[in-house]
Order: C-alpha cells, then sequence, then structure tokens
C-alpha cells in the first residue's frame, strides 16, 4: 500500500517507535530520538547483523573505534579538502539549500507530471543523479528549469560552492585556544588506523573484515524526510580486506553485493520489490573506486539509499602510510610478500535502516470482526527478527488473581528469551489492536480453560488466526 511519510511520523510518535528530539523546547531541526520501541529494533537490526557478519564468521572481527580522532585522520581521508556539499544562496531571502538536493526533488516532482522531461534532463546531463553533476551543471539546471526557492518562492541562485559537512569542535581547556578536532562524519577511518595494531594482536590473515558500529555526524545543510538525512546517525561498517589484485578484489565486490541482498531479504524481511542494486556509473565513480553499488529502497518521496558498497583498492592505507609515516603494509605468512591490502567496504545506515523497517512493515487493512461488520486495522507486518516486541501475554480478566498469577509467570519465564510485554488491562480486543499497531507477532491469552489444562490460546498477527497450545511449546 502506498503511505505519506506524514503517515509514518504520526504513527511512530503515537507509538513510540520515535519523538522528536528536544521535543518540550520546540525541537532541534530534524533530530529524532527513538523510544522505547524504536531502540528495540535498532537493538534487533545491529545484533542479527552482527550475529551474521562477526559472530558467526570467522574472517570478520569487531572494533569499536572513537568518536573524536586526531585531525590527520581527516587530512589523510581527504574529509577536510574534499567532504563538501554543493550550497547555493537565495539572493532574495538569504536561504541556504543543497543545489543537488533542489534538483532532486524537482526531478522527482517532473517524474510525476512530466516524464518526458525527465528523459530530455537524463540525456542533456547525463544521467538523473545530481551528485555526479558538475557545478556548473547543477547551476544551469536550476535557472533552466526555474527551480523556485522553497522559503521565498523566487529563482535566484549564486552559484554553487563548496561547504564542509563536518562538525568543528575544540579539544582544550581555554575557550577559543583549544586545538580544532572534529565530530567522525563515517566510522570507517577507525578501522584503518587500527589495522596495524590488529594485525599486531591477532592471528588475521587476509582475506578477513573488520566491523564496528557507530555514531557518525555530517553538518548536513538541508535535512529532513523523518529519519532519513539527519546530522547524528547510526551506521554499520565493514571494511574487507583482500590481496593487492583487483581481479580478486572484485571478486570480493560481487560477493558482499550477494550477502547484502539476501541480508535484507530474509532477515530484515524488506519487500523485495521495494528494493534494487544500483551500480554507479563511470561518471559517478570516486578516482580511487573500481566499483560501487548503492542498495537503494523506494521511500515515499523516491529511491533512496540505504547501503554502499565500494572496492575502494588501496586508497585509504596508501593515505594513512603517506600521513602518518607507519608502514601499513601486510606480511603474508604463506608467500613472504608484502603489500598494501585492497579493501572492500560494505557500509550499512542503520539509522535509515530503522526508518526503511517503519515503512515497509506499516499496513491498514479491512477485516470482518466476530460480529460480521467490517473493520480496519493498522498494523506493523515486522519480520520476526526485527519485531521490537515478540510476545505480549495477556490475562483475560484482570480481577482473576489466578489469570493474574499465571501470566505474570509465564511472562517473566519468556522474558528471559524474548523481548515481551505484559498487559492487563482487561479489554482483549483493544490489546490486540494495540500489539499490531506497534508489530508484535504473537498476542498470548491466559483465559478459564488455562486454568483447567495449562494451555493457552495464542494469536498469529498477520492472520489473526488463534489456536490453544501447550506454554512449552511457545517459541518463535
Amino acid at each position: 500500500m502506498e503511505v505519506s511519510l506524514d503517515t509514518i511520523v504520526a504513527w511512530a510518535k503515537r507509538r513510540g517507535f520515535a519523538y522528536p528530539g528536544s521535543d518540550i523546547y520546540g525541537g532541534l531541526a530534524n533530530a529524532w530520538d527513538l523510544g522505547p520501541y524504536g531502540v528495540e529494533i535498532k537493538r534487533n537490526i545491529e545484533n542479527a547483523w552482527w550475529k551474521a557478519f562477526v559472530q558467526e564468521r570467522d574472517d570478520i572481527i569487531g572494533l569499536d573505534s572513537q568518536i573524536l580522532m586526531n585531525s590527520k585522520v581527516w587530512e589523510a581521508s581527504g574529509h577536510v579538502g574534499g567532504f563538501s556539499d554543493p550550497l547555493v544562496d537565495c539572493k532574495k531571502c538569504k536561504s541556504r539549500e543543497r543545489a543537488d538536493k533542489l534538483i532532486e526533488d524537482a526531478i522527482f516532482a517532473f517524474k510525476s507530471k512530466d516524464e518526458s522531461k525527465v528523459a530530455e534532463i537524463e540525456q542533456k546531463y547525463g544521467s538523473l543523479t545530481p551528485e555526479a553533476w558538475t557545478f556548473d551543471q547543477q547551476f544551469d539546471f536550476l535557472n533552466t528549469y526555474q527551480i523556485k526557492c522553497p522559503k521565498c518562492g523566487k529563482c535566484d541562485w549564486t552559484e554553487p560552492k563548496k561547504f564542509n559537512l563536518m562538525f568543528k569542535t575544540e579539544q582544550g581547556i581555554v575557550e577559543g585556544e583549544g586545538k580544532e578536532i572534529y565530530l567522525r562524519p563515517e566510522t570507517a577511518q577507525g578501522i584503518f588506523v587500527n589495522f596495524k595494531n590488529i594485525l599486531d594482536t591477532t592471528r588475521s590473515r587476509i582475506p578477513f573484515g573488520v566491523a564496528q558500529i557507530g555514531k557518525a555526524f555530517r553538518n548536513e545543510i538541508t535535512p529532513g524526510n523523518f529519519m532519513f538525512r539527519v546530522r547524528e546517525f547510526y551506521q554499520m561498517e565493514i571494511e574487507y580486506f583482500v590481496e593487492n589484485n583487483e581481479e580478486k578484489g572484485l571478486a570480493a565486490f560481487e560477493a558482499w553485493k550477494a550477502a547484502s541482498k539476501k541480508r535484507w531479504k530474509e532477515e530484515i524481511g524488506i519487500a523485495e520489490d521495494k528494493m534494487r542494486f544500483r551500480d554507479h556509473d563511470k561518471d559517478e565513480l570516486s578516482f580511487y573506486s573500481k566499483g560501487t553499488c548503492d542498495v537503494e529502497y523506494l521511500f515515499p518521496r523516491g529511491w533512496g539509499e540505504l547501503q554502499g558498497i565500494a572496492y575502494r583498492t588501496d586508497y585509504d592505507l596508501t593515505q594513512h602510510m603517506k600521513f602518518s609515516g607507519k608502514d601499513l603494509q601486510y606480511n603474508d605468512p604463506y608467500t613472504g610478500k608484502r603489500y598494501v591490502p585492497h579493501c572492500v567496504e560494505p557500509s550499512w545506515g542503520l539509522t535509515r535502516a530503522i526508518l526503511t523497517a517503519l515503512i515497509d512493515a506499516y499496513t491498514e487493512e479491512k477485516y470482518t470482526d466476530g460480529n460480521g461488520a467490517e473493520q480496519t486495522r493498522t498494523v506493523a507486518r515486522f519480520h520476526k527478527n526485527i519485531a521490537p516486541v515478540k510476545f505480549a501475554i495477556i490475562p483475560l480478566l484482570k480481577k482473576d488473581a489466578a489469570m493474574v498469577e499465571f501470566a505474570e509467570n509465564l511472562y517473566k519465564k519468556l522474558s528471559k528469551t524474548y523481548m515481551c510485554e505484559f498487559d492487563d488491562s482487561g479489554n482483549i480486543g483493544k490489546c490486540y489492536r494495540r500489539q499490531d499497531e506497534i508489530g508484535t507477532p504473537y498476542c498470548i491469552t491466559i483465559d478459564h480453560q488455562t486454568m483447567e489444562d495449562g494451555t493457552v490460546t495464542i494469536r498469529d498477527r498477520d492472520s489473526m488466526e488463534q489456536k490453544r497450545i501447550k506454554t512449552e511449546d511457545i517459541t518463535l
């Protein structure tokens, strides 16, 4: 079903998935706090990711590096000089906007109104990806198609200029006299700067990978679209090191594309028809990349990136060798060769994965109740792996002490293995509706028959079918 982002935002706040940051003070430009159910989805996604790629594999190990790093790290990585977005100013109202996002929004609008214009744009500028265009092409588009300022409605832009996306802060005691450092814009560099430490302290042999989950920060000019573009977000990244051999690097690149496709579909449950794997055109590739693929999802406003998979060759380690003066070569114990490894980087956006899970799960559907009347329910069809609550335990009668005690004991037992909820509000229909809306796969009701034979009624979220089972047979 088609669902608007406004509907998702309202539902997410109402049901405790996400709240506006600093809400009682009027909020902070597109900052979102994860609520009780949102944080469970986050934990489920990252735990499943860690289990699949670190715990169950013998070729990937974990790391947790610092958010604050030596500024030379970001000089070596190219972020200080080249990590920027195209900024344009409205000459009329002085509003500052990202040129590529203005163009992206315009193309999205054209797609619903005039497909011939979309084809014209693609032919003229070489692609429908404004990030791959030159600043001159972006400026030409804004003027040719009269793209108006979202604040004042005028089309009078300055030429695009670079805007660095890194947050700056100071390290020191006296304000204004400290050393300038940055909040990390990505988690990957922490892996590269620890490459030598990892070789020295583990028995890792190429090919091997290093995984990390953590926060990153980007000073976005125009954040928006709920949790899609925010200034503070979570990443899950792996740097997978292979021989300095392009054939083996490309093979690893293709293998990570296949592993990623399986994960999104089978482990998180994202609809396959709303996902695509888009390989970058040559003009989109970074100068050091031999291949880049974006995993994209069809959000309410159009296709957007969920994950990037890049074959980065030996660029990162070579840069850090150059700037640090340290030898980051790998000494192959089998051949005796020394070389700078190549690297494939599958980088998942955890915050965007949470948003995608919310959008993909949300459903409104008609059903016929026990009295034959047509009703509408909201149900979140989360994959069982990521559902925030696995079982809801509900005593049918709140005033029946025996039922309540049985339910409490069952809750305590199941909670040792699963995230569960106990609900003794007394209205079974309302309990079901609430659990449907937060995506709980199963509701377990303790009723009169339970007191006689120890069986319970278990209700399936998706089919709404109910059956009686023994408590020892309850499993996800």
